[in-house]
């Protein structure tokens, strides 16, 4: 029997499922950023028209999977599977945008690596035969990010200089077995990696080994380096993050000069007052479904590594103490098969 694991982490898909259509929605300080002309709807007061933060956070991704689609072409009836995962306990942003979809679901939890999780699992999924279509939506929103993690809007509270702004922002892709491409043809699934880290507001410095980890993984499996892509993506890291990564990868014998992340890439970190940059499932997730798919698209790139990375703690185990265990999942997106 042929198997299409190689190495220790990693699936080489025999028939790589294309993406067929992608769409993203964002709030108002997003749309204010540097990508704000790659984003397909940006609301002007981050309630997407709903009554509390939480409902908007809902709102936000029922609206990108239906503009993602349209770009498809097909109604929501077609999907043979739903990929969706928030930051909200019990994933109430996706199962509640899910309702009255009738459509077979699934809810992830992967904290900001969410969407990586999706594609992963979509995209195996595809390739095993088992449907022709797939959709894997991700979001977060600041307001409902501060109100489960941290304290509510109306405390004020300082933030550190090391700590992230939550995206507003929803993130959809539609998965199909045949097409055009782009073509997910990699993805290696990440392990746990937890270095000790317990400051919840330095998600970076906790996911970075994981960044690094599972990058190393995919580069043994495959035979690849960083040279192999033309740009390689994470998410979110920020600043202080990255810039841990590059130093592990380093030392690791690897140098890295064609990353970019988008916690760092999403807002205006000079003049937007976000610290280290974007955080939450819907950063990655709607700057893969803009400004990256749709560079592909234009031919600006022909392969690209898309490697989200996750923070997975909660309010729970950090009030116990708990360190922060790191996740990162790394994709392979070719235009070619």
């Amino acid at each position: 029997m042929t198997t299409k694991k190689i190495g220790t982490q990693t699936a080489a898909l025999a028939n790589p499922p294309t993406l067929a259509g992608w769409a993203n929605v964002v709030g108002k300080k997003e749309g204010e950023g540097p990508l704000a002309d790659t984003f397909d709807y940006i609301d002007g007061d981050d309630t997407f028209g709903e009554s509390t933060w939480e409902k908007s956070e809902s709102a936000m991704q029922k609206q990108a999977l239906g503009l993602a689609l349209n770009k498809a072409g097909q109604a929501a009836k077609a999907l043979d599977w739903l990929f969706a995962g928030d930051l909200l306990n019990q994933c109430i942003g996706s199962s509640f945008a899910a309702r009255g979809q009738e459509v077979p679901f699934f809810g992830l939890y992967g904290a900001c690596s969410t969407m990586g999780e999706g594609l992963v699992l979509a995209s195996m999924t595809l390739d095993g035969g088992f449907g022709e279509w797939a959709a894997v939506t991700a979001s977060s929103h600041f307001c409902t990010a501060e109100r489960q993690y941290r304290t509510p809007l109306e405390y004020g509270g300082q933030r550190t200089p090391t700590s992230q702004w939550t995206a507003t922002a929803a993130g959809a892709a539609i998965l199909a077995r045949e097409g055009p491409g782009p073509y997910i043809t990699h993805v290696t699934v990440g392990k746990i990696v937890d270095k000790g880290i317990t400051d919840t507001n330095n998600m970076g410095a906790a996911m970075a080994p994981a960044a690094c980890s599972t990058m190393l993984a995919h580069f043994n499996d495959t035979g690849r380096s960083p040279n192999s892509y033309d740009m390689i993506f994470t998410g979110d890291l920020g600043t202080l993050g990255s810039e841990l990564l590059v130093e592990l990868l380093r030392k690791e014998g690897i140098q890295m000069q064609n990353h970019a992340d988008c916690g760092s890439m999403m807002f205006d970190i000079e003049n937007q007052d976000v610290h280290c940059g974007g955080s939450g499932c819907g950063c990655c997730a709607s700057v893969l479904t803009g400004y990256i798919l749709n560079n592909m698209k234009a031919g600006k790139w022909k392969n690209i590594l898309f490697c989200p990375t996750g923070a997975l703690h909660s309010p729970t185990s950090a009030f116990q103490g708990e360190s922060i265990p790191g996740i990162c999942h790394a994709i392979a997106i070719s235009t070619t098969k």
